[in-house]
Parts: C-alpha cells; structure tokens; sequence
C-alpha cells in the first residue's frame, strides 16, 4: 500500500512539474509571438522608411541633374547619344525602303 502511495506521489509531483513547464511554454509562446508581431511592424515601418528614401533620393538625382552635376551630364550625354544613334538607324531604314 506504500509502494502504491509512493508512485501517485511520484505521479503527482511529476504532473506538478509537467503542468509548470506547459505554464512556462505557455508564456514563452506569448512572448514570442509578441515578439514576432513587433518584428512584422518594424519590417513594415523600414520597408515604408526605404520606399520614402528610394523615392527622395530618385528626386535628388533628377534635381543634380537639372544642376548639371558631372556625373549626370555624362549620363545625360550618353542618353542622347543613344537616342541620336537610334533615330539615325531609323532614318537608314526609311532609305531602304524607297
């Protein structure tokens, strides 16, 4: 009759220690998905902050262009020469034709 005692005494603090542990998982899951939530809006807010920046620095480069910066009048340059080229290749064929 001891023996048997012993065991659902044995059951007993086992099934204490189980339910302690479920509590503990059970907190660390809300704190964790706290946690993810947290992440998600800051990934949101950052992606908002990249997009604002990408869009701001599009407007700097339009704006150092209309400056006449070095960089953007050889960019400038090459676009033009670009589009010379492809009218000439255009006129070429419009020969050819007649």
């Amino acid at each position: 009759m001891q023996e048997t005692n012993q065991r659902v005494a044995t059951l007993e603090k086992n099934i204490v220690l189980l339910l302690n542990k479920l509590k503990d998982n059970h907190y660390a899951i809300t704190s964790l998905r706290s946690q993810l939530e947290e992440s998600k809006h800051q990934a949101q807010a950052l992606i908002e902050e990249n997009t604002a920046l990408k869009s701001e620095n599009d407007s700097l480069t339009v704006a150092n262009s209309l400056l006449g910066s070095n960089e953007s009048n050889a960019t400038t340059k090459h676009k033009i020469n670009t589009l010379i080229e492809q009218v000439d290749a255009c006129i070429n064929q419009l020969h050819e034709m007649v």
